[in-house]
């Protein structure tokens, strides 16, 4: 029991003390080269000028780098890659124990990181490349949605095949079989929660979000003996910590795609995970425990269909906290009540998973 712990709370210290080591050398290089978006503004999903947020953040898109996603990656995969040629190297009782780099259970929320996080990376780089000539940089929606498709569909295909997960977990040990079906759900779920990266549109509040809901995670699986996801979990929230550490206000950085869409991703792959594989219905309560992203994303949805259909906004300004900001409540406030809010949620969303 006593090595389980340290198996978790080792990478979870050592990504954070890495990302705020790895961090003012990222942030040097960062602020050399003007990574950042050269021109302020945003377009609105519909097509057109987000002028609400736009007066709200005119000031702050430019002289704050982008990338601020690779601390995040670099560090948690650092820890894991570490740890495991620590064991290879030094095959002690200890070492090998404490290695959590294993086929069934961390290999794919790995892959699944590190693939979205060099697409992000591209995205991003194109996008400061892009700003320079006044012009949209950037993917455009449609390949970055392809990207997530492509690595969804391998996980998907991994669990599926590999694994033979056809089903998810259901309250009192049932469960609901999917059959073939289980690749288009998780598709389909990936593709929401991606869509509610846009959280990262405050200082500070992404990271305090994302940290929250691997977490949490990390604790269910702890609870499902599902000890090498939980270590992985862990280091994510420690390096998320590190981020976080520079991105309260004022950021230093902001994590932008090369962080949100390997984290979102990987959320849903660890909520699998944590399905049937553990015994538990980690993809049920995944609304609950990342309830903040998907009011992000409904309020998109809900302010399009509104527009369209009704002529006129539901909210101020979509997503949901720049509605916030819009009320006039301060960034901070909005930030430190999702924190807040990511925490209540987080611990009723571990709550139903162990009571079920």
């Amino acid at each position: 029991m006593i090595i389980d712990i340290v198996k978790v709370f080792l990478p979870a210290v050592g990504s954070f003390i890495l990302g705020v080591l790895l961090t003012p050398i990222l942030t040097h290089y960062l602020y050399k080269y003007k990574c950042w978006k050269k021109r302020s503004g945003k377009t609105a999903l519909d097509g057109t000028d987000a002028t609400v947020f736009n007066s709200l953040h005119k000031e702050r898109e430019v002289n704050t780098p982008r990338m601020g996603g690779i601390v995040i990656w670099l560090s948690t995969s650092l820890v894991i890659v570490g740890i495991w040629v620590l064991s290879v190297m030094w095959p002690t009782e200890t070492t090998v124990k404490l290695d959590f780099l294993s086929r069934n259970q961390t290999w794919v929320p790995l892959g699944t990181l590190l693939l979205g996080a060099f697409v992000g990376l591209i995205d991003d780089i194109l996008e400061i490349v892009g700003s320079v000539n006044g012009k949209k940089g950037g993917l455009s929606l449609a390949i970055r949605l392809c990207a997530v498709g492509v690595i969804s569909i391998l996980s998907a295909s991994w669990f599926f095949i590999k694994l033979d997960v056809n089903s998810i977990g259901l309250p009192g040990g049932l469960e609901l079989y999917l059959g073939p079906l289980f690749i288009i759900l998780f598709l389909l779920i990936a593709f929401f929660i991606y869509a509610g990266g846009v959280i990262d549109g405050l200082d500070g509040l992404a990271g305090g979000v994302f940290t929250t809901m691997f977490a949490a995670y990390g604790g269910i699986a702890f609870y499902q003996q599902q000890i090498d996801i939980a270590a992985f979990c862990a280091a994510v929230a420690g390096a998320l910590l590190a981020f976080l550490w520079f991105n309260i206000p004022p950021a230093r950085y902001y994590m932008s795609e090369t962080g949100t869409m390997g984290l979102t991703i990987t959320l849903v792959v660890v909520a699998f995970m944590t399905d049937r594989l553990g015994g538990g219905y980690g993809v049920l309560v995944l609304p609950v425990i990342a309830l903040p992203l998907v009011l992000t994303v409904a309020s998109d949805i809900l302010q399009i269909f509104s527009k369209k259909l009704r002529g006129k906004k539901i909210f101020l300004v979509a997503p949901l906290h720049h509605h916030f900001e819009a009320l006039g409540w301060p960034s901070y406030k909005v930030t430190m009540r999702y924190w807040v809010f990511s925490l209540i949620v987080a611990i009723l969303g571990i709550t139903l998973a162990l009571i079920g």
